[in-house]
């Protein structure tokens, strides 16, 4: 074997489905010609720690886990300027960057698409220095991600975030924000802000796919304003459901590549689901093409493909 893959897996993530197919992930990466080492994370920041430590010796890399920590591999190949193929396997509680990536749900068949694959550069994000990839929120219902206790995560899935969103609804107050996008200035009171490059917001709200690029090099700003009385919130529930963001003044939506904002340092934020600090000034930056991820060269093969393929078989993946 004259290639090396290292495997960093956090056996906490999700509902700790993945953990029982490591010995199936590592034995396609053998049948692939990859010689095969796995590192667990045991607390957090680990991920990152290995990935900067040990990622440039080997020849691919791939994170299994939630999005925190896709977060952190990612980060740690960015701080060290590592340009390591790095594949995702998703196995979190409601992996809302994989859903924007298209990955399958299906662990195997996503290791499988990861051997198979086409390396990608893939736009990061950074939030006072700190890597993040793929949305930075404030306001209502992003509390949740990090808030819900990992075991109600593990037994309730999405269905955890959503329950804490509800929770969150008697105690909505409006934040006032000051944000300059590419120079444009944007302020108000907002119910909850974003700057995403995902199809997901919060875990509960969707973006169309057709207004995302994961490598354009800009991000999207959703602005949602406080409701004044109830027709405005009639409105904006209206504008929401159907995602339409262009046809309201409940709802800011633009494109920019950096953003400063002036904001309280009280007003907490949530990084891909883990939680930041505020700041009175904060700087957000698009780092265009930072890392180079392995997709799917197309969408995930359905049950008949699956059929087909002795080794899908051999798993139960029929």
């Amino acid at each position: 074997m004259d290639k090396k893959v290292l495997i960093i897996i956090n056996p906490r993530s999700g509902t700790m489905r993945a953990n029982k197919y490591l010995t199936e992930i590592a034995e396609l990466f053998v049948r692939n010609g990859y010689m095969p080492t796995v590192l667990v994370t045991t607390r957090q920041g680990d991920g990152t720690e290995y990935a900067k430590k040990y990622a440039e010796d080997f020849d691919l890399l791939v994170a299994i886990g939630g999005d925190g920590t896709f977060n952190e591999v990612a980060a740690g190949l960015v701080e060290r300027g590592i340009r390591v193929p790095l594949g995702y396997i998703p196995a979190g509680s409601t992996n809302d960057f994989a859903n924007s990536l298209e990955l399958s749900k299906d662990v195997i068949l996503n290791a499988k698409n990861i051997v198979r694959g086409k390396v990608r550069a893939i736009d990061l994000g950074s939030f006072n220095g700190r890597t993040f990839s793929y949305i930075a929120s404030f306001g209502a219902f992003t509390r949740a991600s990090y808030a819900t206790p990992q075991s109600i995560k593990n037994t309730l899935g999405h269905a955890a975030y959503v329950l804490a969103g509800v929770k969150e609804v008697a105690n909505l107050k409006p934040i006032h924000m000051a944000i300059e996008a590419d120079g444009q200035l944007y302020e108000g009171d907002y119910l909850l802000g974003a700057i995403s490059n995902s199809t997901s917001v919060a875990g509960l709200l969707t973006i169309r796919r057709e207004y995302v690029d994961l490598s354009d090099g800009m991000f999207e700003l959703l602005l949602i304003k406080t409701p004044k009385d109830p027709l405005e919130l009639a409105e904006l529930v209206h504008m929401l459901s159907i995602q339409n963001f262009y046809h309201t003044n409940m709802i800011t939506f633009v494109n920019a590549k950096e953003f400063h904002i002036h904001a309280s340092s009280d007003v907490s934020w949530t990084l891909d689901g883990e939680y930041q600090e505020g700041a009175e000034e904060i700087v957000i930056k698009n780092l265009e093409g930072a890392i180079d991820m392995v997709l799917p060269e197309k969408k995930p093969a359905d049950a008949e493909e699956l059929f087909l393929s002795g080794f899908e078989v051999k798993y139960g993946l029929k």
